[in-house]
């Protein structure tokens, strides 16, 4: 499974205000660019992918707005796997590894869970400056 994003062939950049639409919106420009990749939404990855991505950008929308007026989401996927991030502008980095899966009822409780159910990864990138981040998760296919 590749786990350099910006080396997949497929990437679609996608920023939106931080609003709670979008999440759909998020959801339904993942399912076109997906399905135009040949990635359909019969592929066992996608429900879980879509529960993921809907997981962090509601998260920017809820927790990141005041600092972040938007949402930028980059997906990308090549033959082995498919990978997106949600940006925002807020510092805080949250923990992702195995740990937090069950530590309380939250969304990167469940991202965290699908992911690693799912074989694949999820990162923290924080953005040169400190001011803000990414998710990355690679998921394979």
């Amino acid at each position: 499974m590749s786990t350099r994003p910006r080396a997949l062939p497929h990437r679609h950049v996608l920023t939106l205000p931080a609003v709670p639409a979008a999440v759909r919106l998020a959801r339904r420009t993942a399912e076109q660019a997906w399905a135009e990749w040949g990635i359909g939404p019969r592929h066992p990855a996608v429900d879980p992918a879509l529960l993921i991505l809907s997981e962090l950008v509601g998260n920017s929308v809820r927790h990141a707005a005041a600092l972040s007026p938007q949402v930028t989401v980059i997906y990308a996927a090549g033959p082995d796997c498919l990978a997106f991030a949600v940006h925002d502008r807020h510092p805080y980095r949250p923990p992702l590894h195995a740990s937090v899966i069950g530590s309380r009822a939250t969304g990167l409780s469940t991202v965290m869970e699908l992911t690693l159910g799912l074989g694949g990864t999820a990162v923290v990138r924080g953005d040169g400056d400190g001011r803000g981040k990414s998710i990355w998760i690679t998921l394979p296919l």
